[in-house]
């Protein structure tokens, strides 16, 4: 699989379930502001309810860090809203839930299985400029955390906005980043 690291997101254009409404969505439009592209694999599974409840709790902490949310599967805007009118994990997603049903975004991104029609679990993180800066992939039997999301989007930015400083293992806000290029060898 190639390396995503540094490079743009696809300036594609996609239709979203959003706030009762079906809306057209431009990546590009997301410029300006971080993005996270939480791709599962189909409305109506078991895992992924699970997951976009804890996103949807947490929301308002990506917002807080100046982050939009996005939610993407295979599946059609229509299939999106039937499972957002009946399952009460999904009817508290406030964020858009980008409709990929010709799986473009997915295979440009590189996690489509083309044998299932779906993509795997995979996340995201865009800085404002449009720029992979994080993602992660998972078997789609593997949950993730909302929790070590926001810690990663936390460190993206903190590393954005102070050039020259890094953020080491588990790093949280407050706690200490290193600088690198410092010489480590000490004597011996």
């Amino acid at each position: 699989m190639e390396n995503l690291i540094g490079k743009k997101l696809p300036d594609l254009e996609l239709e979203a379930f959003h706030q009762n409404q079906i809306k057209k969505i431009k990546l590009s439009n997301l410029r300006k502001k971080w993005a996270i592209l939480f791709f599962y694999p189909a409305d109506f599974t078991f895992i992924c309810p699970t997951e976009l409840e804890e996103l949807a709790d947490n929301y308002k902490n990506f917002q807080k860090l100046g982050a939009e949310v996005l939610s993407v599967s295979t599946d059609t805007v229509y299939t999106h809203k039937a499972w957002h009118d009946i399952s009460p994990a999904v009817k508290k997603i406030k964020f858009p839930m980008l409709a990929d049903p010709s799986a473009k975004l997915a295979r440009a991104l590189g996690v489509y299985l083309e044998d299932e029609g779906v993509a795997l679990r995979a996340t995201f993180i865009v800085d404002p400029n449009g720029v992979i800066k994080a993602y992660e992939i998972n078997d789609n039997t593997i949950g993730r955390s909302a929790e070590e999301l926001l810690r990663k989007l936390q460190a993206a930015r903190f590393v954005a906005e102070h050039k020259g400083l890094v953020c080491p293992a588990s790093w949280k806000p407050g706690k200490k980043p290193l600088k690198p290029g410092l010489n480590l060898v000490g004597k011996i």
